[in-house]
Formats: C-alpha cells, structure tokens, sequence
C-alpha cells in the first residue's frame, strides 16, 4: 500500500475532525472531500447535492462495486486537547464518521493508482445519524445496477485492527415515535368535567412489558420511555394535552412494524373511547441491516488471505445504522475494525478515530475489489 496515501488520508482525517457538521448540514464537509478527490485522483466525480460519489470505470470491469462512508458528526462538545480538535463549538466527529471518509478516500487513491478490474463506486453519504442519508442515496444501487456494497464501522471494545462480521442482523430497526393527545381541561378541583391524557398514557406504558415479552418475538424486541410530558405548572389546571415519545427497536424489521401498529392501534382505541384526539408522528427512522452471506462471506475470504484476524459475531448491534436501506436494494454487507478492548466508547467525549484503522480499512476494501494489498 502506497504509505504517501495513508499519509495524505491521515491528514484528510484530520482536517474532517476539525470542521464537523451535524447531519444535513455537511456542505463544508462534502466540499472539502470532493477537492481531495479532484486534487488527487482523475475519478468522475457525480455531485447529487446533499451527498456525492466517484466512479473508477474499468477498462475490462467483471463487475460493479460499492463502497460508502458516512461524513456526519454528533451535536457534542469537544473537550480532548488535540491539535485537530472541533472548532465548531457542540460538534463533534465522536463517531468516527472522519475516519470512515478519509479511509474511503484513501482508497480511492489506490483504485485510481493502481487500477481495477471492476467498476468501483465511491459513496460519501450525508446524514447517516438521523437515517435520511442512505435512504436518499440507496437509489443509486438500482440507477447504477451495482451488484454489491461494502462499508465497514470502527468500534471500540473489540480486538485492535481485527475485523468482525457477522451474517443476517448486523444492526436493529428502529424509529422513534411521538404521541400526541388532545382532551378537555377543566378545574382541578373537577377533574371528571375534564378529559386528560395522563391515564391513557399510563395505561400504553403499562403495555410496554407485554408487547416486547421474549416468548412472543423470534428476536429481541424494545420499547423505551424517552420523554413524558402532561399539561403543565398549574396546580388549579388539570392536565388536557400530553405527549409520550418512546424508542421502538427491534432485531428483526417485522417484529418492530408490528410493536408498531400494537401501540398505536392500542393508542387510537383509548383516544377513541376517552374523546381524545390522537395524532403520531415519527422521527429517526432506521431500517434492520441484515448482511447478506455471500458478502459476509467474501470479507471472511479477504481476511483469511491477507492474514487478519477476524472474528464471528455472535449477535448484531441494537444501535441502529442506515447502510440497511442500501442491502435491500442489492447485495452487501458491513464489517467492524476493533479501536481496542479499552479504547473509549463511540459517542463519548474521550473518543477520537484511530488513524491506524484507515490502512486495515482499506487493506480489506482492496481485497473486496479484487486488489493486492
């Protein structure tokens, strides 16, 4: 591997870290990949807006890949003393979305150098966080007729630079869900003149235990209480508007459609029965990420070619990740680059992207798209 183009990867990585951008809002963050890439390859660059890909076209291509990182960082502090550290005060790359580009463009620069035997698409999807982004950019599987995608995710708590995979569900689905309920006030000395949304709620919380029961799913089913909210500081009111927001999360998509229609259809019948109106609304949606096999199993291939250590997963994550709504448009699969057992935990103020991982990320990438390491 070409140690120039780690090297100016390193750098990329850096200068991400310094300037991130929450999702939706990546236009520095797109532009200054989209520069590297001009400066450095002669890839087709494709600008789709929010979001933009290379294409290496080969001269004899056996087929079509895909590759995609994610460019979004997290509304939290930087509090590391770093030379690259966030100048944007409560942004942060606590992801690691700064690595997961500068080693995709990295890679880039070794198809570009060294050539291919397939077409190779390069993926730079915004907004992974919140899940609109590969919803929007999945469309590309289809429009380009790719036969498979790759991406891969650094997580703490695993071996240093081994790489994990799993086959099926790599990530739960999950969304999350707001009701919002409207009754009648009254005087809280005669909270019977009044309609309020407390019991109703009370009683869907009180549901919570025996829609996710163990023996009644084929995988591990959730619902957690994040926020209730009923009337407000008034002690001679009683309360008449209430909202509920809970996470629903599941292993398998399904299973998470139908604790879905059980809440609100359960919602909807007491709304109904106690002269409520019931509006839900949605946010944060992701779909299950289910790899498929014959990509796991290439990865599993590459590993044991190159000499890296990998490791079977014995379940998926319940955290959730956007690169499912691409596996159900072709094939494809993501894997995992350990940061260490006790590296700090993704998501934390300690944490910081190991540049190391960029080299064993695009070790495996080049092994994925039929290139030496």
């Amino acid at each position: 591997m070409n140690s120039l183009n780690i090297s100016k990867a390193v750098e990329l990585r850096r200068d991400l870290h310094k300037n991130p951008e929450v999702s939706n809002e990546e236009t520095w963050t797109k532009a200054r990949l989209m520069a590297f890439l001009k400066m450095h390859t002669q890839l087709e660059i494709v600008d789709r807006g929010a979001w933009f890909y290379a294409v290496y076209t080969s001269e004899r291509p056996n087929g079509k890949l895909a590759f995609r990182a994610d460019i979004d960082a997290i509304r939290m502090d930087e509090t590391l003393e770093i030379p690259h550290a966030s100048i944007n005060p409560g942004v942060s790359h606590k992801c690691g979305h700064d690595g997961h580009a500068a080693a995709l463009a990295c890679f880039a620069l070794e198809v570009d150098e060294k050539g291919c035997d397939n077409d190779v698409f390069f993926i730079f999807q915004h907004a992974e966080e919140t899940g609109d982004g590969a919803k929007v950019c999945a469309s590309l599987m289809k429009e380009r007729k790719i036969d498979a995608i790759f991406a891969f995710h650094n997580m703490s708590g695993m071996e240093k630079n081994a790489v994990y995979v799993i086959d099926g569900t790599s990530h739960f689905a999950s969304k999350g869900m707001s009701l919002y309920m409207k009754g009648k006030p009254s005087h809280a000395s005669q909270p019977e003149l009044g309609i309020n949304p407390a019991f109703a709620i009370a009683e869907i919380i009180g549901k919570i235990p025996a829609w996710c029961q163990p023996e009644k799913n084929r995988g591990l089913v959730l619902c957690t209480v994040i926020q209730i909210d009923v009337g407000e500081k008034a002690f001679g009111v009683s309360a008449s508007t209430g909202v509920l927001r809970l996470t629903i999360r599941a292993q398998y998509e399904d299973e998470m459609d139908r604790l879905e229609n059980a809440i609100a259809e359960y919602a909807h019948d007491l709304c109904k029965d106690q002269g409520m109106a019931l509006d839900i609304t949605y946010t944060d949606s992701f779909p299950e990420t289910s790899n498929h096999k014959d990509s796991s199993d290439k990865i599993r291939a590459v590993c044991k070619a190159q000499g890296i250590r990998l490791v079977e997963m014995q379940e998926g994550f319940r955290a959730s990740e956007d690169f499912g709504y691409y596996l159900k448009e072709t094939s494809g699969a993501i894997f995992y680059i350990g940061n260490g057992m006790d590296y700090p935990p993704i998501h934390t103020h300690l944490y910081d992207f190991p540049d190391d991982c960029i080299e064993r990320a695009v070790a495996v990438f080049k092994g994925l798209a039929g290139m030496k390491a």
